[in-house]
């Protein structure tokens, strides 16, 4: 029992990861569509290999997802090995996202690849009482007070980095400023010695 219930988790293992990874023909592409509303968001994150067993060059590939006219791309990425793509659908409708193997022969090139997708909910709206606004909004926040503090951590640096230099400055001018008294001291004692010393003439 326990061997047939591993071997059932281990199939429906292997179904769910290669539901994600798909195999590029040469010199074409595969492509997949997802139906937005406006304003939501789309993450995709995705990374070529090799199934050749004997292969250890990092292969590469385009990138690219496509509106409803299908004609200019809205987002593209060339000659990469990886990548995260995010987008804010601009309008209602279906877009479609490409990987292209169209500018190589390789034909055991396949990519990996997740979706992700996070459905728009108007924060602003006063009957948005919904957990998920909620939740929404707390990250939001979330953001917000994380850039702020990176702000902050910027900026205290850079004063850090303005007060050692300053500091510095004063150092070397002090140093500078001893070596001249020093220096003044020596010369008058060696004027006065001059000065008040009696010459013998034989």
């Amino acid at each position: 029992m326990k061997v047939t219930f591993c071997t059932l988790i281990t199939l429906l293992w292997c179904t769910v990861c290669s539901a994600h990874t798909v195999l590029l023909p040469a010199y074409g592409r595969r492509c997949f569509f997802e139906k937005l509303n406006k304003q939501d968001e789309l993450s995709i994150s995705f990374q070529f290999g090799d199934r050749a067993l004997d292969s250890t060059e990092q292969l590469k590939g385009d990138f690219a997802i496509y509106g409803s006219n299908k004609k200019e791309p809205l987002k593209t990425l060339r000659d990469v090995s990886h990548g995260d793509v995010k987008m804010s659908a601009p309008y209602d409708g279906k877009f479609e996202y490409c990987f292209s193997n169209e500018n190589s022969g390789i034909d055991t090139k396949d990519v990996t690849f997740n979706i992700q997708g996070v459905v728009y909910i108007d924060l602003d709206d006063p009957n948005s009482n919904t957990l998920d606004g909620a939740v929404r909004q707390l990250s939001r926040l979330t953001k917000g007070i994380k850039s702020e503090q990176s702000y902050i951590v910027i900026r205290e640096r850079t004063h850090r980095n303005t007060a050692e230099s300053t500091n510095d400055r004063v150092k070397w001018w002090s140093i500078f400023q001893l070596a001249v008294v020093v220096a003044n001291s020596l010369f008058q004692i060696y004027y006065l010695k001059r000065f008040f010393e009696v010459t013998s003439y034989v």
